[in-house]
């Protein structure tokens, strides 16, 4: 079932999610179900719990191509519940974001350039990664709204912030 997405300034989007307790429910098979549904609909390359209203730590992302991204290289189609993120190095970079729930801007935002993730699946499953680039930006911006924020709380330099044609 394909969800409304929260819009900034909706208070939901602001607080921190809950933990995942129970895996492989069908209650959860169908969260992440309709997650995806929702993302593909948007042509969004990821999708926080949080943006359709729910209050628990699950993202999914991934893409083979996207035109939101155009030029972006495939990610894999993952789902990740409770994670940890952990940055491999200092090095940060900016890159330009958008967001399903801030329609219709785009600003520069800095991430780390490489980091390891770690967390579930949906059965519960082990899941750890480490990744770089346009893979590691999407997995931060997802796991940001687990914890109320949304990308143009991170930007640096408001010049760097607009509307999608004009940035």
């Amino acid at each position: 079932m394909i969800h409304p997405i929260l819009k900034m300034g909706d208070s939901r989007l602001l607080r921190v999610a809950q933990k995942v307790s129970a895996f492989n429910t069908s209650e959860l098979h169908q969260l992440i179900a309709d997650m995806l549904e929702t993302m593909m609909d948007a042509s969004g390359v990821g999708l926080a719990a949080p943006q359709i209203g729910v209050d628990l730590q699950v993202v999914v992302f991934g893409f083979q191509h996207n035109p939101r991204y155009p030029d972006a290289p495939a990610v894999p189609q993952t789902v990740l519940i409770n994670p940890v993120l952990t940055p491999l190095n200092d090095l940060k970079e900016d890159g330009l974001e958008g967001c399903l729930s801030v329609p219709g801007m785009r600003g520069q935002v800095p991430r780390w350039s490489a980091l390891r993730y770690e967390g579930f699946d949906q059965f519960g499953t082990g899941i750890r990664r480490e990744v770089d680039g346009f893979h590691a930006r999407v997995v931060q911006h997802e796991c940001d709204h687990l914890n109320g924020i949304l990308y143009p709380m991170r930007i640096k330099d408001m010049t760097q912030f607009g509307f999608v044609e004009q940035v």
